[in-house]
């Protein structure tokens, strides 16, 4: 019998009333429009995908900061589509983000220290603000920055240690389960790898689970164990890490491979990049049939008038008509 996952994500629908005025026909947008994953025990999912495809509003759904219209998540076998009250409070303990911008999801007028502990004394953790201090002390060697760091503000350190006071503070609760929202998009190149590195090590160490959100395909191949491509509110492809990176079924997963620098000049020459014609479509009206097909080079009527369904080749998933036996 396999492990139950830790959160499963069952045609999850996220929509948005825009509509302008009273008199002015109704505009809804289908931010995520049925989003079916699994996530497993001390595994990272990776979610990729252009921006305004749904992923950071997938996320913040499954951490309940936006409720879904339709669908529900499970989180440890249970649904928390209906949860208040102290089951709420228990689930936010269980289930933190961190989110992509570290100059603004942190209090500019709070010290390092009351950021970090003010988790810990909503959630009653530790008796005394001393036991929550010294937690503090600890979170921040834990994240690479120092003791003294403890009674500075948000503003006197660079964006990729503010990004470490945001890990430390989602880890100040003893999550099982963390929702990394673009962690590393507002950061130098060379900041990125030691905020993903230092992501991997906590991992090991505490056991953690992973929803990894990035546009980065080859920075969410390298943390990820199972990769999620989305497009326009749906995954178009679903797989193993390697399998999706190094052998794409979807021409759109297809395509996002084929942009990504290869340090090698004359690799690089021989390399055949793969332009998309068009723009992404509205998610107020987007296509009737699959939501590439508007951009893909290989879609024929039946693209543009029938939603593929899900098809399974070898342990991946992929909505592509391609692929029909």
């Amino acid at each position: 019998m396999s492990e139950q996952p830790i959160l499963k994500v069952n045609n999850v629908k996220t929509h948005f009333d825009v509509t302008k005025g009273i008199f002015s026909p109704k505009q809804i947008v289908k931010a995520v429009d049925g989003v079916s994953f699994e996530v497993k025990h001390n595994e990272t999912f990776g979610l990729v995908g252009e921006s305004g495809c749904g992923k950071s509003t997938l996320g913040r759904t499954i951490v309940k900061l936006y409720e879904p219209v339709e669908g529900n998540i499970e989180f440890e076998g249970k649904d928390i589509s209906k949860i208040k009250g102290d089951e709420l409070k228990e689930f936010r303990k269980n289930v933190q983000m961190i989110f992509q911008d570290p100059y603004a999801s942190l209090n500019p007028r709070m010290t390092v220290g009351e950021i970090i502990k003010e988790p810990m004394i909503i959630h009653n953790i530790y008796d005394t603000d001393e036991e929550r201090e010294a937690r503090a002390v600890e979170l921040l060697k834990i994240v690479g920055l120092k003791p003294d760091h403890i009674r500075r503000y948000p503003q006197e350190f660079s964006g990729g240690q503010r990004q470490r006071i945001g890990v430390a503070r989602a880890l100040a609760v003893n999550p099982k389960f963390i929702v990394c929202d673009e962690p590393i998009s507002a950061l130098d190149v060379s900041i990125q790898a030691q905020v993903v590195n230092l992501l991997k090590n906590i991992q090991e160490e505490m056991g953690l689970s992973y929803l990894f959100i990035a546009h980065d395909l080859s920075m969410v191949k390298y943390i990820s164990d199972e990769i999620g491509v989305m497009y326009l509110g749906h995954i178009v492809e679903l797989g193993p890490s390697n399998d999706v990176y190094y052998r794409p079924l979807h021409p759109y997963t297809q395509a996002l491979l084929s942009a990504i620098p290869v340090p090698d000049p004359d690799t690089a020459k021989s390399k055949s990049r793969i332009v998309l014609e068009g723009e992404i479509p509205s998610p107020i009206n987007p296509p009737k049939g699959c939501p590439f097909c508007t951009r893909c080079s290989k879609a024929t009527e039946r693209c543009r008038n029938q939603v593929p369904e899900p098809m399974k080749v070898g342990e991946r998933t992929v909505w592509c008509f391609l692929y029909e036996k």
